[in-house]
């Protein structure tokens, strides 16, 4: 049975959905003022999985996943470059569109923009002031926090304890410093609508609970976004849902981990971020196709449980480039031996035991990193096979490798456009965190042939952890280890 970790009950959950075969599922998107980097692709692709995975299991999911694209870092790019904010959100929803295109990651069900729901904004916030919780002052429109006694409960602050340790501009007009905006009355040059109020525009946290209860109902099954806005973007999602509807908002809230960059969160205020675009330009003189690129990507982001944090390098794509190739000299071999899928009886059936680990991997709480060790053991293991029988007699356990990999959005790729051969690179021409992309040194070949010797040593004790990591050591010189079918061992400079 499937398990997610709930943020709000800080427990591992059983979990099934409200409706019998239907998945309610919001994630909060992205603030379009720039292009998108690895901390967005990460969201994307962790989300883009939990789909997967879902969908793999049988259920129909309803993913929807905003734009805000009016917001103060868009109005102030547009001063900026001298732009219309609506032209400046426009590009960025293009540029995020391509990039996850690039990516693989499938398009959302719904895709709303925060303006086309003006409207329901202005109503959920008319309900909120009905109902005593909220209060306009100067054409401002504040949510009163002390009104909901339970403010707190996701990100575990108790509300007395925030009052003392506010850190908040003074703003006299509000009763406590913790009451936070609906609606903004409108500056000279800025977007506006017209509201009860007066001219103005919502704030960001309204923006969500409009948009996920008008495309997905009161209650949603599950709620994910990055851990930065567990407090205090999610924190007052629940805040404004739940007072206006008396439901529970969310039944399993799912956040994901930072992305680092020498354990500092990959953010565009810290100026260490790397945007998709750039890594994508970095790496394609290297691994030549964007479909290769998005791979690596993949496999490296899903490499790590997503609610861990993950530090960034040059060398972690590189391993995951490698790890990859070991899939795709499989896959390639298979090839050159002529099978197909249909010159053997589609019978996996010795296999199953590959895919119920994988799926147990899966089902707590969606944890890729070990899903992939189990498609590493069941890879190994199809190798093992070949070298003891025919080709075609594990060509069923090669279609079902592919199958699950293509779960987690792996092995898409045709194995002839694999790049089994990186070009060698000059030094710092290929950076990206300072780290050349495909730096080769030179090794002798008395030093290659004891590593294969080492390595055909771990193999034959079915050390696959100790034979993986010769063949990384080796494939970061630039010498490819290739296992032939008869268990001998092909090495290519």
């Amino acid at each position: 049975m499937l398990k997610i970790s709930n943020t709000l009950s800080g427990e591992k959950e059983p979990w099934s959905p409200m409706m019998d075969k239907e998945v309610r599922l919001y994630v909060c998107g992205v603030t379009v003022y720039d292009h998108c980097h690895l901390g967005h692709a990460r969201s994307a692709i962790v989300f883009d999985v939990v789909r997967n995975y879902l969908e793999y299991k049988g259920l129909s999911v309803r993913y929807v996943k905003n734009f805000t694209d009016v917001d103060d870092k868009i109005i102030r790019r547009a001063q900026q470059e001298g732009k219309e904010w609506k032209e400046i959100a426009e590009k960025y929803i293009a540029s995020y569109e391509e990039d996850m295109a690039r990516l693989g990651v499938r398009p959302p069900t719904s895709a709303p923009k925060a303006t086309e729901y003006i409207p329901e904004m202005i109503g959920l916030i008319e309900t909120l002031i009905s109902k005593g919780i909220a209060y306009p002052v100067e054409g401002d429109v504040y949510y009163e926090v002390a009104k909901f006694p339970s403010y707190g409960k996701l990100s575990k602050q108790k509300l007395d304890e925030m009052v003392s340790g506010a850190r908040v501009e003074v703003d006299e007009r509000k009763k406590s410093p913790l009451d936070f905006a609906l609606w903004k009355s409108s500056k000279p040059g800025e977007p506006a609508w017209e509201s009860p109020w007066g001219m103005g525009r919502p704030g960001w946290h309204i923006e969500c609970s409009a948009m996920s209860m008008k495309l997905l109902g009161e209650t949603l099954d599950l709620h994910g976004g990055g851990k930065d806005l567990i407090f205090p973007h999610h924190e007052n999602e629940i805040a404004q849902s739940e007072a206006a509807t008396g439901k529970e908002f969310v039944r399993s809230w799912v956040h994901h981990g930072f992305v680092t960059v020498d354990q500092e969160k990959m953010s565009k205020s810290l100026g260490n971020f790397f945007t998709v675009k750039e890594i994508f330009e970095k790496l394609r003189p290297v691994y030549r196709k964007d479909e290769v690129i998005a791979e690596v990507i993949r496999f490296y982001l899903l490499s790590t449980h997503y609610r861990s944090p993950l530090d960034f390098s040059d060398q972690s794509l590189k391993t995951a480039k490698s790890g990859l190739a070991r899939f795709y000299e499989l896959f390639r071999n298979l090839e050159e031996t002529g099978g197909s899928s249909t010159s053997a009886k589609k019978d996996a059936t010795g296999w199953e035991r590959y895919r119920e680990a994988f799926e147990a991997a899966m089902d707590d709480d969606f944890n890729t990193a070990r899903a992939i060790g189990v498609l590493q053991e069941f890879r190994s293991e199809i190798n093992v096979q070949m070298s003891k029988a025919s080709q075609t007699s594990v060509l069923p356990a090669r279609d079902l490798l592919r199958d699950l990999g293509g779960v987690l959005g792996i092995f898409r790729v045709p194995p002839s456009m694999w790049p089994f051969h990186t070009l060698e690179a000059e030094p710092g021409r290929y950076d990206i965190a300072g780290v050349n992309a495909s730096l080769q040194v030179s090794i002798d070949d008395n030093t290659v042939q004891s590593f294969v010797r080492e390595r055909e040593e771990a193999r034959r004790k079915k050390d696959w952890k100790k034979s993986d990591e010769i063949r990384d050591r080796l494939a970061q010189a630039g010498i490819v280890l290739e296992d032939r079918p008869d268990g001998t061992t092909r090495v290519k400079r």
